[in-house]
This record gives C-alpha cells, sequence and structure tokens, in this order.
C-alpha cells in the first residue's frame, strides 16, 4: 500500500529511475485469471539533461513495454478493437454518456473496482451499450482489454468519433497508482508508464471531447485539477495535489474512494456534486478512524457542466442499489502498521 509514495519519493529525489516495492503477494496456483505481480524495479522514463528537463519530458507521458510477444499484442489489439467496435453511436438530438473505466494497475484492486465502476456509471447515466472496460485479470476474469495509457488514447479517440461533442458526455474513471507527476501505469514487469496531466489533456483536446465528467482514483490525483479544469468539465479526484489516498490492498473489491463515491454516493439517487462531497465525508471519517493523513478529495465542476448534467443525470435511477463487496474500509481488520498512502 506505500508503493505510490515509493515512487514519488524517488522521483522528488532524482527523477532518477523509480524504485517500487513489490506488489503484495500474489497466488502462485495456476489461475489463467491470476495478475501478474511486481517484481522488477519501475524503470527510468524520463529524460534530458538536468531534473527540469527531466520533468518536463514526464509530460509527454512516456510508456513502456517489454517482453511482450507478438500473440500477446495481437490479443490485446483484438480486444480493443472487438470492445470499441461493439460502442453505440450516440443519437442525434439527446445528450448520451459514454463511460470508459481504465485500471493502469495489475494489482487486481483496480481490475475489480473498474469493473464494479462501469456498472454503476453505466446504469447511472443510461449507458448501456456505451461502456467500455479497460482492465486486466482481477483473479477470476480477464475478458477485457488491459489497460495503458495506449489503450485508453486509443479509446478516447474512438470515443470522441461516434460521440457528439456538441451534445454528449465522456464519463471516465481511473484507478490506479500515482505520484506527482500523474497516475502510474504498471502491468506486471512488462508494462510502465506515466499519465500526465498534459497528456490527458491532449487527449481529449484531439478527441474532440468537451464535455467530460472525470473522476481519477489515485495518490496526488489533485495534480490534473488545474489542468483539466474547464467550463465543460466536472472532474472529481481522490486526493488533493500533495495527499496520497488509501484502500488499495490487492485482496479488496474497492479502494477508500472507489467505495465512498462509486459503490456508495453515486448509488443514491443524487446530483454529482452533492455525492461527491457524501463520499469526501464517508473518506474523511474512515481515515480518522485509520488514523491517517486526510486525503481531501476534490471537486471541481465547471459552469457549463453545471448546466448539463442534470440532463443526462435524468437517466439514474429512482431507487438508490446497495454496495456491493468487500467495504474497503474494515476497523476490524485494518492493519495499523500500513498507514502509508494508497497509491
Amino acid at each position: 500500500m506505500n508503493r505510490g509514495r515509493i515512487i514519488a519519493g524517488a522521483l522528488a529525489a532524482l527523477l532518477a529511475p523509480l524504485a517500487l516495492a513489490p506488489a503484495l503477494s500474489q497466488s502462485s496456483a495456476p489461475n489463467p485469471n491470476q495478475p501478474p505481480p511486481h517484481t522488477a524495479p519501475f524503470p527510468d522514463l524520463g529524460s534530458g539533461k538536468n531534473r527540469a528537463e527531466r520533468r518536463v519530458s514526464f509530460e509527454l507521458g512516456p510508456e513502456l513495454q517489454r517482453g511482450v510477444s507478438a500473440a500477446q499484442i495481437r490479443e490485446q489489439q483484438r480486444r480493443l478493437d472487438a470492445a470499441l467496435g461493439a460502442l453505440a453511436r450516440q443519437t442525434p438530438g439527446t445528450p448520451d454518456a459514454y463511460v470508459v473505466t481504465v485500471a493502469l494497475d495489475s494489482d487486481p484492486v483496480f481490475a475489480r473496482e473498474a469493473r464494479g465502476a462501469a456498472r454503476v456509471l453505466s446504469a447511472r447515466y443510461g449507458a448501456q451499450g456505451r461502456t467500455l472496460i479497460l482492465a486486466g485479470p482481477d483473479g477470476v476474469r480477464d475478458d477485457a482489454p488491459h489497460g495503458s495509457i495506449s489503450a485508453l488514447v486509443l479509446a478516447l479517440s474512438h470515443v470522441g468519433s461516434v460521440m457528439d461533442g456538441s451534445e454528449d458526455v465522456l464519463v471516465l474513471y481511473t484507478t490506479s497508482h500515482g505520484m506527482d507527476l500523474g497516475l502510474a501505469y504498471h502491468f506486471g514487469d512488462s508494462g510502465y508508464g506515466i499519465l500526465s496531466p498534459e497528456r490527458l489533456q491532449s487527449a481529449l483536446v484531439e478527441a474532440g471531447i468537451r464535455r467530460r465528467v472525470l473522476i481519477l482514483s489515485a495518490c496526488y490525483s489533485g495534480v490534473f485539477v488545474p489542468v483539466l479544469a474547464s467550463p465543460d468539465t466536472a472532474i472529481l479526484t481522490a486526493a488533493a495535489s500533495t495527499r496520497t489516498s488509501f484502500g488499495c490492498a490487492a485482496e479488496n473489491d474497492w479502494t477508500f474512494y472507489g467505495d465512498a463515491l462509486i459503490n456508495r454516493a453515486l448509488r443514491q439517487p443524487v446530483g454529482l456534486e452533492d455525492a461527491a462531497r457524501a463520499a469526501g465525508r464517508s473518506v474523511a471519517e474512515w481515515e480518522t478512524k485509520a488514523r491517517v493523513l486526510a486525503s481531501l478529495p476534490q471537486v471541481s465542476i465547471g459552469a457549463g457542466a453545471k448546466a448539463w448534467l442534470p440532463q443526462i443525470e435524468a437517466q439514474m435511477p429512482r431507487i438508490a442499489s446497495a454496495p456491493v463487496g468487500r467495504p474497503a474500509f474494515d476497523p476490524s481488520q485494518f492493519n495499523p502498521s500500513v498507514r502509508a498512502g494508497r497509491k
């Protein structure tokens, strides 16, 4: 649970090769749906002659794959093409929501959360047939295109081509580890990258996606707010730009923020802003009981977004649904010795 802090500390010190602690050990049973563990150090993805140049290089969103076979690449491309091809085109004259959820780390909690978030957000925003999941194996299933920076950028480009930028809305949920440079992409020992605020912004602009609900669950995810905030953007983050967030134990179904916002608050028939504030209160309560430094989730909803949010929220179920899965915070099971940031 402290890998996010290790990443951030290494980068803040030298912007040199990232030293990641191994993830929580995974089962060694022969399970084809078992996620790959992290055993190798995170490689140095920066470039430049000095610290300032190296830091700027991360804004480009560097990504690295190594040791991936041609068969694996073809299979992931097939999955992504099939998933994108199945997305319905928008209905002219009707504000449609397109939901994209992505787990950028192979720790299985993120894959479970991305799948759970897709179900909740699709139901809330009437996005059946317009929902895409990018997530790796979670111990039970491995049936979706795996999350990566490249897969997300391609997905956003395709969604932009089937939606009407003047009336439709992207609802994006990301879950991963994070640092003050952005979101960490880390798939076993074969996939690495940094999704910076600037890279995500450029992908959205290139795709022509103007109306956005962006929900980013990671440590330090508040760094995205200044870059991505706009009149037509609602952005919610799990933490402030200088804070960690919690709950990423491999056996969990949800992180603190995912459980509070997606699994609880957004199942209620209330507006997004009210749900975000309710989730913030839940997270603060859990963190107080756990005696950890508050993550301080962020909420920024532009004036334009406040005008069109009621249109897509008219699709939400009128009756609340019950939370599912293992709660992220269980006072009887919380381990006081693991109180560092989650991502």
